[in-house]
């Protein structure tokens, strides 16, 4: 290696040099102004001819010597190396790669050269610092269209995306795209339009459920996306009415118990049975599930919740009979209440949710749960046939929750940590918040308050759930949030969606703890309701024959005439409490 002056015109350009793009007019004025300053600060690299000739070839630095003619210059100073066996290739495309990055069209031309002299994907990676799939990438330039390359090669490029779906067309396609969408000189191509018509629908291996048998029955085959991530899986398929027909299959062949199939309207959402309601928690052994293809072709799974039996029209939820005392009808205003009946049910499977989570996860002292085995049997859906008032459906459902609790004679065994496993399991299976017979009332809320479950609701500042509520309730809400109401209810609710994207939100109409009133009158009619059943009790054993009906017939009548007594519930409750 050494430097020596030479008449820069002497020097010979290299065929293989990497960039061949000519540079922007400012930039070489820049340089120009330079060279005629200063000078050559870096010399350029050359090598002696190959053929044995007296000559050199120039490595690197062409912008260089043809500028420093430009100048005017007799004598430059050079380095010069001993030739490379690839002609200088590799040399070449480092230094250009370092100094200044090439674009894609130079970068992916040398990688070109030097696969042709030997080098391997792996290697031209490590010497370029590069990944192997970025490699990869580059060389996909290969299927574009020469004309388009040219365009490129003006520094006139695509994003990504658009390269990755040109590179995946066909030169027939690009031929005719390209003709109808060639921009005129000096202008730059609508790369966006472009790769518009040159996109297929692509359906993708990591969104299919079926297997491989499904795939060659519908004639799938996958195509590696070399533009996709590294760590997923890009396999795709152009054939898209194959691709729907076996997942299709798919979910025939594998439909769940109380499940069905469903259609997606316009906007690709499922649509569900009629009168039915979303399920947005966890659902129950109850609910029904709806399978689904979304707009990616991928099986989505959905579950709803069917209405219960409806109760005879002209009737209350007590049983009442609607309407005054002289049988006319009762006018209703017709105003929206603060939460709508979604609301209600979305509420209520939230709390179910953070309810059943909070047994299992959220440290109960052994008093505690104590309390809340008895309180559970107090729940509105269980009902114990023992002799006494109520029916409790048991059997299997909590059978299983018992197995631990013996040992392998049959006899009761245990230990301290598998009775409060086993009681966290009964009680997620009584306690329940959902709307409807599952529910076990107060008694849920009362659970949930008492062992923080509020601390396991999940983020009520979303659209659908906003959605259910009024005006005034929205309202409300921006109050406590310190967000600024504005004049369309649509415009409030997307600027409370936006603020609790990064803030958890609960409604107080979903929080656990029940109004100190409503409780106080749960706790007062069950106080009273234990009076009468002592009462009616009695007075059976001094008759001596009344049936169990008429015992229950007594506590009806024994109610009313406390009710309608100069006696007070509070009264009962501590007569009560001194027997």
């Amino acid at each position: 290696m050494q430097i020596v002056k030479v008449d820069p015109r002497a020097l010979k350009e290299n065929p293989d040099r990497m960039r061949q793009s000519k540079s922007s007019p400012q930039a070489d004025a820049l340089m120009l102004a330079t060279i005629k300053a200063v000078g050559i600060v870096q010399p350029p690299v050359v090598a002696p001819e190959a053929d044995g000739g007296n000559g050199y070839i120039i490595d690197a630095g062409h912008r260089r010597v043809r500028l420093a003619i430009a100048a005017g210059l007799d004598e430059i100073e050079i380095l010069v190396v001993d030739a490379a066996n690839d002609n200088g290739a590799m040399r070449s495309m480092v230094e250009n790669s370092v100094r200044e990055a090439l674009n894609p069209v130079d970068q992916w031309r040398g990688i070109e050269r030097l696969v042709a002299l030997g080098w391997t994907e792996e290697a031209i990676a490590v010497a370029l610092a590069l990944p192997v799939r970025q490699i990869r990438k580059l060389r996909l330039l290969a299927n574009v269209l020469p004309a388009m390359l040219e365009q490129m090669a003006l520094g006139d490029m695509p994003s990504e995306q658009q390269l990755r779906v040109i590179a995946a067309a066909g030169q027939v396609d690009q031929k005719e795209v390209w003709k109808a969408h060639k921009p005129k000189k000096g202008d730059t191509a609508a790369w966006w339009q472009i790769a518009n018509a040159l996109t297929k629908k692509r359906m993708y291996a990591k969104d299919a459920s079926f297997g491989d048998d499904l795939r060659e029955a519908y004639g799938i085959e996958w195509v590696e996306d070399l533009f996709a991530p590294a760590d997923q899986d890009g396999r795709y398929t152009t054939n898209v009415e194959g691709f729907l027909g076996a997942q299709h299959e798919w979910m025939t062949s594998n439909l769940p118990k109380r499940s069905a199939i469903v259609e997606v309207n316009s906007w690709g959402q499922p649509e569900l049975p009629k009168k039915s309601a979303q399920v947005y928690g966890k659902p129950s052994k109850y609910d029904h599930a709806a399978l689904y293809l979304d707009r990616d072709g991928k099986v989505q799974t959905i579950h709803y919740r069917m209405p219960e039996t409806a109760k005879p029209k002209g009737t209350g939820s007590d049983g009442s009979v609607a309407g005054g005392a002289g049988g006319g009808a009762i006018t209703v205003c017709n105003v929206r209440p603060e939460v709508t009946q979604k609301g209600h049910d979305m509420i209520g499977d939230f709390r179910t949710d953070a309810l059943h989570d909070a047994l299992g996860r959220a440290p109960i002292e052994d008093d505690m749960l104590m309390a809340l085995m008895v309180l559970a049997f107090a729940g509105q859906n269980v009902r114990v046939d023992s002799g006494a008032d109520g029916t409790f459906y048991g059997g299997k459902r909590f059978s299983r929750h018992t197995v631990g609790l013996f040992d392998e004679h049959g006899k009761l065994s245990f230990d301290q940590d598998t009775l409060r496993v086993a009681a966290r399991l009964v009680l997620i299976d009584a306690l329940s918040c959902r709307r409807g017979m599952s529910n076990s009332g107060m008694v849920s809320r009362i659970a949930g308050d008492a062992i923080g479950a509020d601390a396991y609701l999940p983020n009520m500042g979303s659209e659908d759930f906003l959605s259910c509520l009024s005006r005034q309730a929205l309202e409300a809400s921006c109050a406590e949030a310190a967000v600024q109401p504005r004049s369309k209810v649509r415009e409030t609710r997307a600027a409370l969606v936006e603020h609790f994207e990064n803030e958890h939100f609960v409604h107080p109409a979903g929080r656990f703890a029940p109004p100190a009133d409503e409780l106080l009158d749960w706790i007062r009619v069950g106080a009273a309701t234990d009076v009468l059943r002592t009462t009616s009790e009695n007075d059976a054993g001094n008759q001596g024959g009344d049936t169990i009906e008429g015992e229950q017939e007594h506590d009806v009548t024994g109610q009313d005439d406390l009710q309608n007594s100069d006696l007070s519930t509070d009264e009962a409750i501590d007569q009560r409490a001194a027997a």
